[in-house]
């Protein structure tokens, strides 16, 4: 790739073919690379302005459109809201039982009075986090939002900057929040990557409670409604997740489904109308599980490439990953993979097994569709005082090549 000869970065060792994989271990000082955004070969495209799909096991991208740019992601937002509390149910702080008051902010806010999406939880009334639970996912209660946050967190700014840490804690970086239910704010910007790598830690973190998103229907104040989720009931396997419209951001949805074992997430934002968007989702879905399948490129512990050791007592270390390195790849097998073990080095000895050294990156059809990390199979001792010489002149002569390369 160009891009690594204009940085400069060093290619060592024999390409490896497996299974149709190029492999090329890269040692690097830049080690930010993108993949270009295409069409999948004899795939799909969509209306939607943004929009992206993912295998929810792996997290490898099967498609994308314009998947980091920033928009309103309006009741989208909620699952950030609601992994907030999921987190703190599993940290034992606080319980499914506990209740939390409707104060009047929450009432007039986001309530029966404030003509939006709510749960009619009544003013003053006593709520418990599961009801309230209930009324965020399937109803989309903006007075739910505003009452698990000032419950939890004594008041809604209090708990915005929870989210805010929350969302840094999961590598959501890009994600800025102004409220808790999505409502318009310009504070509140998600891209659909991260809005998918979002729903894909609530599904596998929270299988209990992420069984909420696919319930049909709640009642609450004697007012029954229906889940918001037009996947539910019209395709197969369709269980979540979450559905959103502001006039600044457009409709949107986050949606997942499982067919014959394989999960799949899609995201799409900025469609004009409701129908279209879920049209738009459940053709992506339906897309993907039609022409993708699973394959794993490397067992668990399977030595995937060698890295580079300066200053020990052997010159390079095997690269594992701790978990099987799988990747959706089409049916037909037109698939053209590309990986590379991207790290900074050379890496320094000592060296401990299990050390984290960098990462596998995958390409399929010049899309970014795979990132895992991958440590250290063994531990390297510091090196003879001859060996480390021998290393400090070889770094030497390739820095002084590396800067050549970098003024030309």
């Amino acid at each position: 790739m160009s891009r690594f000869a204009a940085s400069g970065v060093r290619v060592f060792g024999a390409l490896l073919l497996v299974a149709g994989l190029v492999l090329a271990p890269v040692h690097a000082a830049n080690h930010s690379v993108q993949g270009a955004v295409k069409k999948e070969e004899g795939g799909i495209d969509t209306d939607a302005p943004t929009a992206i799909l993912i295998d929810a096991k792996t997290g490898s991208v099967l498609f994308e459109k314009n998947a980091d740019e920033l928009r309103a992601p309006s009741s989208m937002m909620k699952l950030m809201t609601a992994e907030v509390i999921f987190h703190a149910l599993a940290k034992g702080e606080i319980k499914l039982t506990d209740e939390y008051r409707i104060s009047e902010n929450a009432w007039r806010k986001g309530g029966a009075p404030s003509g939006s999406s709510t749960m009619f939880a009544a003013i003053h009334s006593q709520v418990s986090i599961d009801d309230l639970l209930h009324g965020l996912v399937i109803q989309s209660g903006n007075d739910s939002c505003i009452a698990l946050a000032e419950g939890y967190a004594g008041s809604e700014d209090a708990f915005i900057n929870r989210m805010q840490a929350r969302a840094k804690e999961l590598g959501l970086t890009r994600s800025t929040f102004g409220n808790t239910n999505g409502l318009p704010n310009p504070d509140n910007k998600m891209s659909v990557r991260e809005l998918s790598h979002l729903a894909r830690h609530i599904i596998l973190t929270y299988p209990d409670f992420y069984k909420l998103f696919g319930e049909r229907e709640f009642t609450w104040n004697k007012i029954r409604q229906m889940n918001r989720n037009p996947l539910l009931g019209a395709l197969d396997g369709a269980d979540g997740l979450k559905t959103g419209y502001t006039k600044e951001g457009g409709y949107g949805m986050v949606g997942s489904a499982v067919q014959n074992g394989t999960r799949l997430i899609v995201v799409v934002n900025g469609l004009e109308d409701s129908g279209d968007r879920a049209s738009a989702a459940k053709r992506l879905l339906e897309w993907g599980f039609k022409n993708f399948e699973s394959r794993t490129l490397f067992d668990a512990g399977q030595t995937i490439a060698y890295g580079k050791v300066f200053g020990g007592d052997r010159g390079s270390v095997e690269l594992h990953a701790d978990e099987p390195v799988s990747v959706m790849v089409q049916k037909n097998g037109n698939d053209k993979l590309l990986a590379r073990i991207i790290y900074t080095g050379p890496i320094h000895a000592p060296v401990q097994s299990g050390q984290r050294v960098g990462m596998l990156r995958l390409w399929r059809n010049g899309n970014l569709a795979l990132e895992v990390p991958v440590h250290a199979g063994q531990s390297i001792g510091i090196g003879s005082m001859t060996s480390r010489a021998l290393d400090g002149a070889s770094e030497l002569v390739i820095g002084a090549f590396r800067t050549g390369i970098q003024k030309l």
